[in-house]
């Protein structure tokens, strides 16, 4: 018997589960995504290691949020299930998890460096530089590594659901992007635009390091697609980036 999610929530998690190698994001079966229903205290999450091409629905698999118990599945849920589970209970506004060992975001976090704002396209879905967290330590690594993964995250963010929710990806060092949003599929285009911008970002510092474009710039992008004044998109249509 499957547990009751919240209608439509499976299907979004194995459409942007899907969606993973389709959009360059993942070697191999270097990826997940996750939603939650907080409602019935519980998030769905694709399984460990099997193959994209592979996925059904029926693979997935349903965790409580409370203690990161299975409560539906049959398989192992992804190996970062943890750190998904410790972004859902640090910040409430976050719907959906996505991580990804994309190329470009991921020899950010490798160098151990923020990706900085160096123009409109970063602007325009990331209120500042995406952050690169410390390193882990032989403590964090040996005991609970998972949750931790996600406990240096939150620290990161000094557990401000504001902030999360204005820069809504992060680099675990050594490791790669974490992104989020308010559903599974926007987490995705999330981690999508993560690494656009980190391409852009090692283009662009490889040309010149130069200093960061003009503050009111930057601000202006974000502001016209996000928060009271935003006239970016029109309504009842799907918003999608550019």
């Amino acid at each position: 018997m499957t547990t009751a999610v919240r209608k439509g929530l499976r299907e979004e998690v194995l459409d942007a589960n899907l969606a993973i190698p389709q959009v360059g994001l993942a070697t191999l079966t270097w990826g997940n995504v996750s939603g939650v229903d907080r409602e019935a205290g519980v998030f769905v999450i694709k399984p460990s290691g099997v193959a994209y091409d592979d996925l059904t629905p029926d693979h997935l698999v349903t965790v409580r949020l409370s203690d990161g118990k299975v409560v539906d599945g049959d398989l192992r849920p992804s190996t970062d299930t943890e750190t998904h589970r410790c972004l859902y209970l640090a910040f409430p506004s976050i719907g959906g998890v996505t991580h990804t060992h994309s190329t470009h975001a991921v020899a950010f976090a490798q160098a151990r460096r923020d990706i900085p704002v160096l123009g409109t396209t970063h602007a325009d879905t990331f209120n500042g530089p995406i952050p690169c967290t410390p390193d882990l330590t032989a403590e964090q690594c040996a005991r609970d590594y998972e949750y931790n993964t996600g406990r240096v995250i939150v620290d990161l963010l000094k557990e401000d659901d504001r902030r999360a929710t204005e820069v809504p990806a992060a680099l675990v060092a050594n490791h790669g992007p974490f992104t989020w949003g308010p559903t599974a599929r926007k987490s995705l285009e999330h981690a999508i635009i993560c690494e656009a911008v980190a391409d852009m970002a090692l283009h662009t510092l490889s040309l010149s390091p130069t200093a960061p474009p003009p503050p009111h710039l930057l601000a202006r992008h974000y502001t016209r697609k996000h928060g009271p004044e935003a006239y970016y998109g029109n309504p009842g249509m799907p918003v999608t980036p550019g």
